[in-house]
């Protein structure tokens, strides 16, 4: 039955018929093989050039034939069976030729991105190699220059913006730092310019009449629609796509019509979310921070009641500063980048004199008639998020002869005397 049985080369898996010295295919010796079962031979063999190639040491390698496949199994007896296949820690390395055809065919993929040490690991599992650490690194450097430059500056390589002009691209994104505290703020941004287009604090931005709101008015404002408008893939941005996909429908470019919204995940789109991260350091930290304490303090439970006691409170206040914000963001200077193909400068004359940057304006021009025939989008009537605490609060500030506060400071003191009012 054992002759008749099929065998296969743990060096190369080549199927054979009978058990011969020499493997057909590869030319290895296959002496180490010669005993009573040579299924269990060929298995453990396997197992310990696995292991071999891996880099695990003598003893390792002991330890994990016997823990691991129960095979019982000497240190010298390994050592005599591996140099039977030719396997040695310090000897017969592979010729340099074939070493440099490995290498240069891992180059053409995610190899180009590894360094020697790897490099090796791929050699020696992958391609069965014998190699010397100290060469795979001379001929990486030979073979793939700029890669090492790249690594021994230990620097990550961004991908490139690239944007033909401003109205090209249009970034819109919610943001939801405050929400915990009933604020939520919607923005949009200027792909090439870096412009804010809108930024608006309310009791939502998951409405899509309300996103929808915004865009309409931006546009109506601007009397322009841009080329392509990217978003996340919520919901609350389907009336705001389903509207710039109309408005772009009887053009005749390249992104008209549907192609000129695109969905994506929100970390690629990029340029709202790394302005939101310069948000955050310059401006909303300080609310974070401020309701936060009122928190921490007692003040505020997380309740619906307690979030539009603190929008009523704070919400005219909070899109002040957001004004306010646009105002300067939108007239400073931004300094040149290499990781994009945008020019530096201020993003007002950025947008609306690109002929001085090299560049075009690729917005389409609206009319108001187009922007009427679309339903009224609107925001919701009640600021605070609820009608009827809409109108307890009226009541109650009229009544108290209360006024509309003027700083962050005084909007707190209106919060802690609603509050107490109103016996939350």
């Amino acid at each position: 039955m054992d002759s008749e049985r099929v065998m296969f080369c743990p060096f190369c898996g080549e199927h054979m018929s009978r058990l011969t010295r020499f493997c057909f295919s590869c030319g290895r010796s296959l002496e180490c093989l010669n005993g009573a079962d040579q299924t269990d031979r060929v298995d453990m063999l396997q197992q310990c050039i696995r292991y071999f190639n891996e880099g695990h040491s003598y003893a390792v390698i002991v330890d994990m034939m016997s823990c691991l496949h129960g095979f019982q199994i000497s240190l010298r007896s390994l050592k005599s069976k591996l140099n039977e296949a030719g396997l040695y820690r310090r000897k017969y390395y592979s010729a340099t030729n074939a070493i440099m055809r490995a290498i240069q065919l891992e180059l053409r993929g995610p190899g180009q991105l590894f360094g020697y040490r790897t490099m090796c690991q791929v050699l020696k599992q992958k391609h069965n190699l014998r190699v010397k650490r100290d060469h795979v690194m001379n001929l990486l450097r030979e073979l793939n220059t700029r890669g090492c430059e790249r690594r021994s500056r230990r620097r990550f390589v961004r991908r490139t913006y690239h944007s033909m002009g401003p109205n090209y691209m249009w970034h819109a994104d919610g943001y939801d730092k405050l929400k915990p505290f009933g604020l939520a703020i919607s923005g949009c941004i200027d792909g090439f310019s870096r412009k804010v287009m809108w930024l608006a604090c309310g009791p939502t931005n998951n409405d899509p009449s309300v996103i929808a709101y915004y865009f309409l008015s931006c546009v109506r404002n601007l009397g322009v629609t841009p080329m392509r408008l990217r978003t996340d893939c919520g919901t609350e941005n389907g009336t705001m796509a389903a509207i710039q996909s109309t408005l772009r429908h009887y053009h005749n470019d390249y992104f008209s019509g549907a192609s000129s919204h695109m969905y994506g995940s929100s970390t690629n789109n990029q340029r709202i979310e790394s302005w939101w991260s310069i948000f955050r350091k310059g401006r909303s930290q300080f609310w974070m921070d401020l309701f936060a304490d009122l928190r921490d303090a007692g003040y505020f439970n997380g309740s619906h009641e307690h979030q539009c006691l603190l929008r009523y409170s704070f919400g005219d206040i909070i899109q002040k500063d957001l004004d306010e914000c646009v105002r300067l963001w939108n007239s400073h200077r931004i300094r040149p980048s290499r990781t994009a193909s945008c020019p530096g400068g201020v993003p007002n004359e950025l947008y609306y004199l690109p002929y001085r940057f090299g560049s075009r304006d690729c917005g389409f021009k609206v009319e108001r008639a187009e922007l009427d025939a679309f339903p009224e989008a609107r925001l919701l009537r009640a600021p605070c998020g609820d009608t009827s605490m809409q109108e307890y609060l009226d009541l109650a500030m009229e009544n108290s002869h209360l006024q509309k506060p003027e700083c962050w400071q005084s909007a707190t003191e209106l919060y802690l005397k609603l509050k107490e009012t109103a016996e939350l």
